[in-house]
C-alpha cells in the first residue's frame, strides 16, 4: 500500500465548471435513508448521472457514519484519481483534504481526509492489514458491473469483516448495468435504489471497417467525418494506447479536417495532468476529440460530449497460458458496454453514435463481459486469501466462487515460489509478495534479486515480462532471447530497428519507465549476495518453466512442469537448459516466444533443495525388458540417473502386471492344462452362481495383482512372461473350499463302462463335452451329469474313425431310438467293430471284434 503524503493546498485550485443538476440527485435522499435502515444497498445508475461525485459527498455526513471515513472503490487509477479532484473542487479544495485518494505508488491524503478514492487492489491491502477497517464506515463498489477479480475478492473480503467483526459496516454497490437481484441476495437481501438518469436521443450510424483497415485508421475516418457533419465534442473508443496513439498522428497529419479541434488521448499510462486535460470541459467555442481506451465507458464522464465513435474493440485481462500470468487481450466489446459507449453522446443533449461494425453483427455481441474470476490467473487471488487468513474460500460470500482448478493450479505455483507452507499458509516470503502488489512471479524475482544485489537487471525484466514484447517480428521469425531486451533496455537510445527486429518504441518507453519505478521503491531492501545471471532471475519468476534439451534433439526441450517447449534460435537451440518467460500455448509442444539459455549450475544452485530422489521402474519397449534406475527430479526433468541393482518388489510387480495389462492375457504362457482350468472355472461361474470367480479378460485384468502378481516373481523380460504358464496362479482366485471341490464339481475327465477316462472339453461353459467312441459306453443307461447334477454332458458319440455320429445329451433316449439307424449305417463301413443289437447289455469294448 502506498504510503500516504499529505498535500498542503496549492495557491490555484483546479477550475470546474459549476455543473447543473445531475440526474442521480433527486435519489440521494431515499439512498441515503436505506443506508440508516439497512447494512447495505444497490444503487443502480446509468453513465454520467453523477453517482461517482454526488453520492460520497451526500453520504460523508450522516449520523450513522459516527465521523468515520468513506472509501469509494474505483476500478481504474485515472478514475480514482479523477473522482477524487472532481470531488474537492466541488468543495474549493485541492485533493488530500477532505477528498483524498490512494492508489498504486501514488497517495493523496491528509488527517483530515474523509472521503478516500482508492483502487481495488488497495482495498486488499488494507484488509489484510486491518480487518476490522478501523475508522471506516462505509464503503462504496463503484461500477462493480466491470465485475474484476479485485472487485469480487474486496466485496467478499469485506463482506466476512462485516459479518466476524464489524456488523457496523455499511456497504454500498453501485453500477450502471448489473444483475441487481444477484448482488442484492449476495448483500442479504439489500435494497435497490434505481435511478434512470437522463438520455437525450442518440442516433446510430454504422461504419463497418473493412477486413485489411486497421482500427486505428478506421476511426480517424470516422472522426474526420463526424467533424464535417455533426456538433459538439467527440469521444472516440480505441483498444489500447498504441491504438490511439498512431489514430492522433494520423488525424493531426490533416489539419484542415480537424477544423480547429484540439486533439486529447486518454488512457492509463499517461501522467495526471494530461489526464486532467482531457476530462476538462473544453472552451467556449472550441471543440475536442477524446481518442480514450474503455477507461472513458463508464468510470469518468467528459463534459460536452455529443459524438460517440466506437470501434468495438477493448483490451481486457485475461490469463495467458503462454506468459503464466494475466495479459491484456483485444476483444470485441459486449453489447452492455456497446450501450454505456453509445449512452455517452446523449448526457446534455441529442447525439450521434458511429459503430465501426456492421449492424448486422450488432445482434451477435455477448450481453456482457464474462467476470475476471471466471478466466483469470488465480495465483493473485490464492496470495491475497493466503495473505487474508482465509484457508478456504468457500468461507466466503462470492458472486462467482473462483474455479477449484484454476485457484489449485495457482496455489501449487505459490508453493514453488515459497509463498506458501506445507500446510498452505502463508509464509513471511509470501507476505512479502503480496505488499508488493504485483503478480506472485514478478514480486519473487524483484525481492530474491534485491537479496542477491541484482535489483538493476531484476527491475528491467519485471517491466519487461509485465507488458508486451517490445521487439517485433514476423511470427516464428524473432529471437526469443530475453537477453537482446535487456541489452537495449540498458541503452539511452531508443532506435527503430535492433538486430534486425521492429522495435516499438512506446512499448519500450513505458518499460523503461516501470523499470526506474520498481528501482526507486526496492532500492532501500538492495543488498549483497551470490549474483545471478539474467537467465536466473527470469527461471525464479518461472521455476514451472525450466526446460532440459531433449536427447538428441536441438532446440526441443522438456520443460519441469512435464509440457514440451522448442525454438529455432541460434542462441538457444544448443542450450542444455533454457528458461521459457514466454510461450505460444500450445499444450503438447509450444514455440519459446521469450527465454533465456541457463547452465546446469544455476539450475542446481537455484532449485537444488527442490530435487526428489525416486526410485523408477519401468518396461524398455525395443529390448522388451525391465529397468530400473534411481533418480534426482526436479519436476519432469531427470538431473541425474544411476542404475538400480535391487529395486523394491512392490515396483516391479506394478510395472510388469502394467505390461500385461497394455498387452494383453495372450502374452502369458498359457498351455493345454492352464487353458482347461480356465475354462472350468468359467463353467462353474456360469452354472454355480458368482461365489465362483469370473475368468474372461475384463475379470482377470480387473484382478490382475490378486492372483497372478504374486506369481511374478523373477519376471524382469517379455521371453519371462511368454514362459509363464498362469494356470498354477488361477488357483490364487479361489478359497480354500471351492479348490478342493474343483474336481468333483468339475471334473477334468469322465470315467465310461470299458474303464477309460475320458477328458471332457469345457470349450463352450454352457455346454461341456465328452467324445467317447460309442462301443465304449455300451451298457451306461443315463448320460453323466456334473456340477453336483446340474449340468448333463454333451456326449459325442464316436465312430471307429474317431467323427460323430451322435451328439446327445438323452444318452437313454439314443439307446432307444437312433442307435439302430447308426448301427444299420455303421456295420456296413465299420464290419470289424461290434454293433450288437441290444447295447444297453453289450460288454463295452475298446477293441475290433474277435476273428
Amino acid at each position: 500500500m502506498p504510503a500516504a503524503r499529505r498535500i498542503k493546498p496549492p495557491g490555484c485550485i483546479l477550475a470546474f465548471v459549476k455543473p447543473a443538476p445531475l440526474p442521480v440527485e433527486p435519489v440521494l435522499p431515499a439512498l441515503a435513508e436505506a443506508l440508516q435502515r439497512a447494512a447495505a444497498a444497490v444503487l443502480q445508475a446509468p453513465p454520467g448521472a453523477g453517482k461517482t461525485t454526488l453520492v460520497p459527498l451526500a453520504l460523508r455526513d450522516a449520523p450513522w457514519l459516527g465521523g468515520r471515513k468513506i472509501l469509494l472503490l474505483e476500478p481504474r487509477r485515472i478514475a480514482a484519481r479523477a473522482a477524487a479532484r472532481r470531488m474537492a473542487a466541488l468543495l474549493g479544495e485541492a485533493p488530500g483534504q477532505t477528498v483524498g485518494y490512494r492508489i498504486r505508488r501514488d497517495a493523496v491524503v491528509g488527517p483530515g481526509t474523509r472521503i478516500e478514492v482508492v483502487t481495488e487492489g488497495i482495498l486488499t491491502r488494507m484488509v489484510q492489514h486491518d480487518p476490522e477497517l478501523g475508522g471506516v464506515g462505509l464503503v462504496i463498489f463503484d461500477e462493480f458491473h466491470e465485475r474484476s477479480l479485485h472487485a469480487d475478492l474486496g466485496l467478499a473480503l469485506v463482506l466476512e469483516s462485516r459479518a466476524v467483526l464489524r456488523p457496523d459496516l455499511r456497504l454500498l454497490v453501485m453500477s450502471a448495468t448489473l444483475d441487481g437481484a444477484a448482488v442484492t441476495t449476495l448483500l442479504g437481501g439489500a435494497p435497490v435504489i434505481s435511478n434512470e438518469g437522463r438520455a437525450y436521443p442518440v442516433v446510430t450510424q454504422y461504419l463497418p471497417r473493412r477486413a485489411e483497415q486497421r482500427v486505428e485508421a478506421a476511426v480517424a475516418g470516422a472522426v474526420r467525418q463526424a467533424l464535417a457533419e455533426s456538433e459538439g465534442d467527440i469521444l472516440a473508443f480505441l483498444p489500447g494506447s498504441g491504438e490511439i496513439t498512431r489514430a492522433a498522428e494520423q488525424l493531426a497529419g490533416d489539419p484542415a479536417a480537424l477544423r480547429g479541434a484540439q486533439l486529447f488521448p486518454l488512457h492509463g499510462m499517461l501522467a495526471g495532468e494530461s489526464q486532467d486535460a482531457a476530462i476538462a470541459p473544453s472552451p467556449a467555442g472550441r471543440r475536442k476529440v477524446v481518442l480514450a481506451t474503455s477507461i472513458a465507458e463508464t468510470s469518468i464522464t467528459i463534459e460536452g460530449v455529443r459524438v460517440v465513435v466506437d470501434s468495438g474493440l477493448a483490451r481486457v485481462p485475461r490469463f495467458s497460458p503462454g506468459s503464466g500470468m494475466t495479459r491484456l487481450v483485444t476483444v470485441r466489446v459486449s453489447r452492455a458496454s456497446a450501450d454505456q459507449r453509445r449512452g455517452r453522446a446523449g448526457r446534455t443533449a441529442p447525439g450521434t453514435c458511429y459503430r465501426l461494425w456492421p449492424e448486422a453483427e450488432d445482434h451477435h455481441l455477448l450481453p456482457r463481459t464474462t467476470p475476471e474470476i471466471l478466466e483469470a490467473d488465480l495465483a493473485p487471488l490464492a496470495l491475497e486469501l493466503a495473505a487474508a487468513g482465509i484457508a478456504d474460500p468457500a468461507t466466503l460470500r462470492w458472486l462467482d466462487p473462483p474455479p477449484a482448478a484454476a485457484l489449485a493450479e495457482g496455489r501449487t505455483l505459490l508453493a514453488e515460489l515459497g509463498a506458501l507452507d506445507a500446510a498452505g499458509g502463508i509464509t513471511p516470503h509470501g507476505r512479502a509478495l503480496a505488499d508488493l502488489g504485483t503478480h506472485p512471479r514478478l514480486a519473487h524475482l524483484l525481492l530474491t534479486a534485491a537479496d542477491r544485489g541484482e535489483l538493476p537487471v531484476a527491475a528491467r525484466l519485471a517491466a519487461l515480462l509485465e507488458e508486451r514484447d517490445f521487439l517485433r517480428a514476423p511470427p516464428g521469425q524473432g529471437d526469443p532471447d530475453l537477453r537482446l531486451r535487456l541489452e537495449l533496455l540498458a541503452e539511452r537510445s531508443t532506435p527503430p530497428m535492433y538486430h534486425g527486429l521492429t522495435v516499438d518504441r512506446g512499448t519500450l518507453h513505458r518499460v523503461r519507465e516501470a523499470a526506474r519505478d520498481w528501482e526507486r521503491r526496492l532500492r532501500r531492501r538492495a543488498a549483497d549476495g551470490p549474483a545471478l545471471s539474467p537467465a536466473a532471475l527470469v527461471a525464479l519468476a518461472y521455476p514451472d518453466r525450466v526446460g532440459i534439451r531433449r536427447a538428441g534433439q536441438g532446440g526441443r526441450f522438456l520443460l519441469r512442469n512435464g509440457q514440451g517447449a522448442f525454438t529455432e534460435a541460434p542462441s538457444l537451440i544448443r542450450a542444455e537448459f533454457v528458461v521459457a518467460a514466454e510461450l505460444d500455448g500450445n499444450p503438447r509442444d509450444s514455440r519459446i516466444w521469450l527465454g533465456a539459455p541457463l547452465e546446469r549450475a544455476e539450475v542446481l544452485a537455484l532449485f537444488g533443495s527442490q530435487l526428489e530422489d525416486a526410485e523408477v521402474v519401468g518396461w524398455d519397449e525395443q529390448a522388451d525388458t525391465l529397468v530400473a534406475v534411481r533418480r534426482k527430479q526436479l519436476g519432469a526433468i531427470i538431473m541425474e540417473e544411476k542404475p538400480l541393482r535391487n529395486p523394491e518388489a512392490a515396483l516391479v510387480q506394478g510395472v510388469v502386471l502394467e505390461r500385461v495389462r497394455r498387452l494383453g492375457l495372450d502374452r502369458l504362457g498359457w498351455n493345454e492344462e492352464s487353458l482347461a482350468l480356465r475354462q472350468r472355472l468359467a463353467f462353474c461361474h456360469r452354472h454355480l452362481g458368482a461365489g465362483w470367480p469370473a475368468v474372461d479378460d475384463d475379470a482377470l485384468l480387473r484382478r490382475l495383482d490378486q492372483w497372478l502378481g504374486p506369481a511374478l516373481t523373477g519376471v524382469r523380460r517379455g521371453a519371462d512372461l511368454a514362459r509363464l504358464d498362469p494356470g498354477p496362479a488361477l488357483h490364487g482366485l479361489l478359497d480354500w473350499d471351492q479348490r478342493r471341490r474343483l474336481e468333483e464339481l468339475a471334473p477334468t475327465h469322465l470315467p465310461v463302462p470299458t474303464g477309460s477316462r475320458i477328458r471332457v472339453d469345457y470349450t463352450d461353459p454352457e455346454a461341456p463335452v465328452l467324445a467317447v467312441r460309442l462301443q465304449e459306453v455300451f451298457g451306461l443307461t443315463e448320460t453323466p451329469r456334473i456340477a453336483g447334477g446340474r449340468v448333463p454332458i454333451t456326449m459325442h458319440l464316436l465312430s471307429p474313425a474317431q467323427r460323430p455320429v451322435q451328439v446327445t445329451r438323452d444318452l437313454a433316449g439314443f439307446w432307444r431310438s437312433s442307435y439302430f439307424d447308426v448301427k444299420k449305417e455303421m456295420k456296413g463301413r465299420y464290419p470289424k467293430h461290434h454293433w450288437p443289437d441290444d447295447p444297453l447289455v453289450a460288454e463295452p469294448t475298446r477293441r475290433t471284434k474277435r476273428r
